[in-house]
């Protein structure tokens, strides 16, 4: 038996997760939401006009992300958010980074 009494310790690298982001447009107020394996790379992407769904839209704000271990559950969270009480929980949540805008 090992001295930590058998327990595997397991660690998530960060380079590992997948994440469920929500942007604000400067432009319009309105929510852009969307899931990457690589959330910088992809922040990048949308700032630089390089995403169709938002390059008319710029500015744009990062206001909320959330960290998946796997790709099902960033894609399942991005579902939810798009819908009727994915929605409301987000306006909720980021009340103060809307109104602030």
């Amino acid at each position: 038996m090992r001295s930590d009494g058998g327990r595997v310790e397991h660690r998530t690298s960060m380079d590992n997760l997948f994440y469920t982001y929500v942007l604000i447009s400067k432009l319009d107020g309105k929510f852009y939401i969307g899931y990457s394996g690589n959330l910088s790379q992809r922040l990048r992407e949308h700032r630089e006009g390089n995403v169709p769904a938002t390059a008319h839209r710029l500015p744009l704000e990062l206001v909320y992300f959330e960290a998946c271990r796997n790709v099902k559950d960033a894609l399942h969270r991005e579902k939810y958010f798009k819908m009727g009480y994915g929605r409301k929980f987000l306006k909720e949540r980021l009340k103060q980074s809307v109104h602030s805008q």
